[in-house]
């Protein structure tokens, strides 16, 4: 689902209605519809609600009004109307829904100043629902006067009142996640078409509660056809595709094989997790190459391991010595794909021998954690143009990678991630709140799933293994499409495991347990 700032959805509108050849009228009228629709499923019965909708001159207030003769028309619900401007100063569809609804004997109470605001406001109180229709998209600087001040009023004075969103909680811009000023604090935002930047990114998203995007006349053909519509929020349906059964008669070699470069003495964890998780994510076999120390903790983790031991430093970590009579080399062979990173520690030698490796192997590789670490200041070896590459750094990785500060990446994120996507033309998933997951085409997708009881130890281990489990076995589909579902499901097994244990006792472990479900609910 794209994924649109506010001057793609007026062109897209405009196409709408040029183009295509839907009046203005009908798209609003659509959109009042669909809104009721979307109130019945969560605020039912509605006829024992006490609705109070407010309004703005322009065609979000519009939409209120058919909303509220909508309500009349399926549920004999007269609901509370503020107007906050002079009738005469609404766009010309609002006017002409405004004239609709006093025509069956709707009026609304016109405020046009603070002191009429806090008279109206008196009489509001018992409200059970409020809907705000105040101000739409397009916003291109934070609320002032009367605005601010009924927006600080709703947000204080009905906190206790589920609030829901026409389009745009009033306040929020429609194009960055950035914090902006006082803003509707919604628990829903019913939104048309396509969902805003503002309302997918934190902190502004925080203010538009549940999204729901509901469809209003637009072909969504029109929307996936743009090449500058980059932008892409990921569903269950960009995943499911991937699940579906197995042949009969399958085996092992048809689900690819996965040698990890993981793991050094103290840092055994880090290797058992991302190898589980890339048996349990499906791959037909993986074998943990690891320093010598470590192998016997990581054989031990979990008998369907294979390991192979590497020379080792003198602290633990896997040695330049790994070249030594093609060891290394002989180990790649027959592999389906190179994952390499977690628990290598940042030794010199480890260090180059990433470097070495990550220069001269062939095959498709995810890199994580200290394998990341060793290509700093060396990204030039991030060459995607004849193999798939893929990144996994969390914003410190991306920090040291690109030589910004891990501030500076989170002020940028869909720029920092897409910027190296294509200039390097690599895979690059950004981790955090929101993880993206940049192409070398330019596309980015963005995966909502995840909680902050995630925000611990081996979290990344686990999305390596499953990174890696998921290219190897759906070798033949789409790379963007195999990395977005890993992410997706290893975010959705986190709110799994959130949701029956609580956040905070939610470990690494608990994604590899939950994975089966995730994997269930998205099939």
């Amino acid at each position: 689902m794209k994924i649109l700032t506010a001057a793609q959805m007026r062109e897209i509108d405009r196409i709408t209605i040029e183009e295509l050849g839907l009046p203005s009228l009908t798209l609003m009228e659509n959109a009042g519809a669909r809104f009721v629709e979307a109130l019945e499923a969560r605020f039912a019965p509605l006829g024992k609600q006490r609705i109070t909708l407010l309004c703005g001159k322009g065609n979000n207030g519009g939409d209120g009004f058919v909303i509220a003769r909508q309500l009349w028309m399926r549920h004999n619900i007269v609901p509370r109307i503020i107007l906050l401007a002079d009738p005469q100063q609404l766009s010309p569809d609002a006017a002409v829904n405004y004239r609709y609804l006093t025509r069956i004997g709707i009026e609304a109470f016109v405020v046009r100043n603070l002191e009429e605001w806090i008279t109206a406001k008196q009489d509001l109180l018992d409200s059970t629902l409020l809907i705000d229709a105040i101000l739409g998209t397009g916003l291109q600087r934070p609320l002032d006067g009367l605005a601010l001040e009924v927006v600080s009023d709703v947000n204080s004075s009905f906190a206790h009142v589920p609030i829901v969103a026409v389009d745009m909680p009033s306040g929020l811009p429609s194009d960055s996640g950035d914090y902006f000023g006082e803003a509707v604090r919604a628990a829903v935002t019913i939104t048309f078409t396509a969902p805003k930047v503002s309302q997918i990114f934190p902190p502004n998203s925080y203010s538009a509660g549940e999204l729901v995007v509901q469809s209003i006349g637009t072909p969504p053909e029109l929307l996936l056809e743009r090449g500058d519509f980059f932008l892409n929020l990921l569903e269950p349906a960009d995943v499911a595709p991937l699940l579906g059964k197995r042949l009969r008669d399958a085996h092992k070699g048809d689900f690819g094989h996965v040698l990890l470069v993981a793991g050094s003495r103290g840092k055994t964890g880090a290797a058992a997790l991302a190898g589980r998780a890339a048996l349990v994510a499906g791959a037909g076999l993986v074998t943990v190459a690891t320093a010598e120390s470590a192998l016997p903790l990581i054989a031990a983790s979990m008998p369907e391991l294979m390991t192979e031991a590497l020379p080792e430093t003198e602290s633990g970590a896997i040695s330049m010595r790994a070249f030594d009579y093609g060891l290394l080399d002989k180990m790649l062979e027959g592999k389906t794909l190179l994952a390499i990173g977690p628990g290598l520690s940042q030794h010199p030698e480890t260090a180059a021998m990433v470097k070495r490796i990550v220069h001269e192997s062939k095959l498709p590789m995810v890199i994580d954690a200290d394998g990341l670490n060793a290509l700093a200041g060396a990204t030039e070896l991030l060459d995607g143009r004849e193999r798939t590459i893929v990144v996994t750094p969390h914003p410190g990785e991306m920090g040291r990678l690109t030589g910004i500060s891990s501030s500076d990446v989170q002020a940028r994120r869909v720029e920092t991630a897409r910027a190296m996507a294509m200039g390097h033309q690599i895979y690059v998933v950004l981790k955090g709140h929101t993880s993206l997951i940049a192409e070398p085409g330019g596309q980015v997708f963005v995966s909502n799933t995840g909680n902050p009881g995630m925000a611990s130890a081996g979290m990344g281990d686990s999305l390596t293994g499953i990174t890696a489990a998921f290219l190897a076995q759906f070798s033949g589909r789409p790379a963007a499409q195999v990395i977005s579902a890993a992410v997706y499901l290893h975010g959705l097994a986190g709110d799994l495991a959130a949701a029956e244990l609580g956040e905070l006792p939610v470990t690494a472990s608990d994604i590899m347990r939950f994975f089966p479900a995730a994997l269930k609910k998205v099939s």
